[in-house]
């Protein structure tokens, strides 16, 4: 099995290149907006549309052979996605190109890049950190994207692919109990609890989400409304913090699910997780105020699962996925659903079964059924239990 992993690694350009690589950006995006205006909508096969377009480009947009190409590759990607969407593709922005082993090569030696741009092939500088210099050690890269983020600075997206072991599937059965699974429930309060009652507290990041939220909020209000001087000096501290809680949030859940994953493939135990596709939607139809709305859209669990998901796959862990359907009303001890509040109790963090009278945290029971239903998912035992709620 293969995985494809991508590393940004920002390039160290002279004003010259900075130039060449501007107006080839420049010179990409006219050309897949050309494309896409010239060959008709229902055509996605690359082939196809090069056969159509390949000598205009060379000639009206000074691309080199193999940008071409990957012109007529891009629109074709993007035709497709915008097809299973339902959306056409509109326009193309000059932010990036798509860079093959013809276009393209990485050496080590140096820490440089060789590209071919718009007016001739240049090599590029890397500002490389140890984490890039770690995964690129010993690598021959074939592919890369060339784009300009909104910092202003230029960056090549480095694609590595390599093998990764099969996920073993160790699961012991033992009547209802499945053992080899670890269930990880997500939430705000607590980012994750795993059901081997491990688990990370969200109130530091939930605290720097609402610091940063009064910060953004009292710049942008002396933005618009302070006099010249505090208006450029507000723009440029915003400008300054901008992506900070981002950057902040992303290197958490790194960490959490770095630290999931290495348990997980200690104990060669696969990985169970909620399925919660739509959950942002679903809360936001409910009536809250407008804290609460901006914090739960704020609540980066899908992240976390990306990131779980490619590194579980580097280890070789199983992960799967389980319906969130009465997995907090569920008593992982007796197995029994209590729909109705006054057959169970809990208040915050405490759960209490009405059925058999176990009493503990809530989320680490969550995070025990979500590994029952996991494992019985796995072993394809247990049907009725997984896909239907017990009472």
């Amino acid at each position: 099995m293969q995985q494809t992993l991508t590393l940004v690694c920002r390039l160290q350009p002279t004003p010259e290149q900075i130039a060449k690589i501007q107006a080839t950006l420049q010179a990409f995006a006219a050309a897949c907006h050309y494309t896409n205006q010239t060959v008709k909508p229902n055509i996605c096969n690359p082939v196809a549309i090069q056969a159509q377009v390949y000598q205009a480009i060379r000639k009206e947009f000074g691309l080199s052979a193999n940008l071409a190409v990957r012109v007529c590759a891009r629109v074709g990607a993007n035709r497709k996605t915008a097809k299973a969407q339902g959306h056409p593709v509109k326009t193309f922005k000059p932010t990036s190109a798509d860079y093959d082993a013809r276009l393209f090569s990485y050496r080590e030696q140096d820490e440089t890049v060789s590209l071919c741009l718009v007016g001739g092939r240049e090599r590029i500088q890397l500002c490389l950190g140890n984490h890039q210099r770690g995964k690129l050690r010993g690598q021959k890269p074939t592919s890369a994207q060339l784009g300009r983020h909104r910092d202003g600075w230029y960056y090549i997206h480095i694609q590595l692919t390599g093998q990764v072991p099969e996920p073993k599937q160790a699961v012991q059965v033992k009547g209802l109990r499945l053992a080899g699974a670890i269930g990880v429930d997500l939430g705000r309060r607590e980012i994750a609890k795993t059901s081997t009652d491990r688990e990370w507290d969200g109130q530091q990041l939930n605290q720097t989400r609402d610091r940063s939220s009064r910060v953004r909020r009292s710049l942008q209000t002396k933005a618009s409304k302070g006099t010249r001087s505090t208006r450029r000096r507000a723009r440029q501290i915003l400008q300054r913090l901008s992506g900070r809680e981002r950057r902040f949030q992303t290197w958490l859940n790194h960490t959490i699910s770095a630290s999931i994953v290495w348990e997980a493939q200690q104990k060669q135990a696969i990985l169970a997780l909620e399925d919660l596709t739509g959950i942002r939607e679903r809360i936001n139809r409910q009536p809250r105020s407008k804290t609460e709305r901006r914090r739960g859209n704020s609540w980066a669990f899908y992240q976390l699962r990306q990131f779980l998901e490619y590194k579980a796959l580097r280890a070789g862990v199983l992960i799967v996925l389980v319906p969130p359907a009465y997995t907090s009303q569920t008593c992982h001890k007796c197995l029994h659903i209590h729909p109705d509040p006054a057959q169970s109790y809990r208040s915050g963090k405490q759960f209490k079964c009405g059925h058999c009278g176990w009493e503990g945290d809530a989320d680490l029971n969550g995070a025990n059924v979500i590994a029952i239903r996991a494992a019985a998912r796995s072993a394809k035992l247990g049907a009725a239990f997984v896909n239907q709620p017990r009472g």
